[in-house]
């Protein structure tokens, strides 16, 4: 379900904001698509999940094999609904924002959302619906055009994923290159993030990290 040049070119474009265009990375690590050139943080939480904690079933993404759901470690359904999101010390004037969920262990993006209202300081969970009111959305890796949860491979290493929710604040709207054939996916938005950190657009970022597992413990 992985794109094997998707990590390659993201990896890319990471290097070719931070050398090319002297932007700030504020990622995790490396392969984190995180850009702020205003240098703001924003603080950004969840009513559902806890950084580093626990994802709860209803936010992992459901894909049955044997009346199972094989995204968790115990098979119980998902209910792919996005999580709550909130952010606080919004730059004044921000004109929109970008939401992102990145797993940074196999450069998969399962959500990109954007042109969110700059009055919204909050997604309420399922915003990631299909035709969400809240914004525009992508075409996420597993070529959705909405919220996909986390689902690593079981028994795969590492046998647990790092996930990250970013939300970016703009001073302007994006415009994200979509055709009736080739739909916005990760890359174009990805692409008009790098040209907003460029052109000083990205006041500030903020991130909401945490792991899952879809491997059963051991013993």
């Amino acid at each position: 379900m992985i794109n094997s040049n998707s990590g390659f070119w993201r990896r890319a474009a990471v290097a070719l904001a931070v050398s090319v265009t002297g932007l700030t990375l504020s990622a995790v690590n490396a392969d984190e698509p995180t850009w702020a050139a205003g240098g703001g943080r924003l603080e950004v939480t969840s009513t559902t999940f806890t950084e580093n904690g626990p994802l709860p079933d209803a936010v992992i993404y459901n894909y049955l094999a044997n009346g199972l759901n094989i995204c968790t470690a115990n098979g119980a359904a998902g209910g792919d609904h996005s999580p709550e999101l909130q952010w606080s010390h919004v730059p004044h004037n921000t004109r929109s924002f970008v939401v992102v969920l990145y797993d940074t262990t196999a450069a998969f993006t399962h959500w990109g959302i954007y042109n969110v209202a700059a009055d919204v300081r909050e997604l309420p969970e399922g915003a990631g619906a299909a035709d969400s009111k809240y914004g525009g959305q992508i075409n996420n890796d597993f070529g959705d055009p909405n919220y996909d949860g986390p689902c690593p491979p079981a028994g795969v290493a590492p046998d647990a994923h790092h996930y990250v929710f970013t939300v970016y604040a703009l001073d302007t709207q994006i415009k994200v290159s979509s055709l009736a054939n080739f739909p916005a996916n990760a890359e174009t938005l990805y692409h008009a993030l790098i040209r907003a950190g460029r052109d000083g657009h990205i006041l500030a970022s903020g991130s909401l990290a945490t792991y899952y597992s879809a491997t059963p413990p051991s013993g």
